[in-house]
């Protein structure tokens, strides 16, 4: 399985677990049941799922859940698929994409440049 292919429902306690850290499943399944109206059961199977891919370790006493993944390895992952499947591998087309299509103010424009002056050092 791999750890860093992880599912919307998946992702929602993965972000859980990134925000509170090391924590009980109760807790995660507390945050949530608050959030999306998840009942435990939803939220146990998850983890379960995100345990069985390797994303989760889990440890007792008390259904203790501690991530294996951050999530900048995820995000990079997940960018680099979007990238793949919806523009070729291209990211000049992702990027056109995202530009073509909003006005960019200048303070976003220059943390842009900030970014891609930052690349290159």
């Amino acid at each position: 399985m791999d750890k860093l292919n992880l599912g919307d429902s998946e992702l929602k306690v993965m972000s859980v677990l990134w925000q509170e850290g090391d924590t009980t499943a109760k807790h995660i399944a507390g945050i949530l049941s608050d959030s999306y109206g998840w009942n435990v059961n939803t939220t146990y199977t998850l983890i379960k799922r995100c345990i069985k891919k390797g994303a989760i370790q889990r440890s007792e006493p008390n259904f203790i859940c501690h991530a294996l993944v951050s999530q900048e390895e995820v995000q990079r992952k997940s960018t680099m698929d979007l990238v793949n499947k919806i523009f070729d591998g291209s990211t000049n087309k992702l990027f056109a994409s995202l530009l073509g299509k909003k006005e960019l103010s200048n303070e976003q424009i220059d943390r842009l440049k900030k970014m891609v002056d930052e690349l290159d050092e």
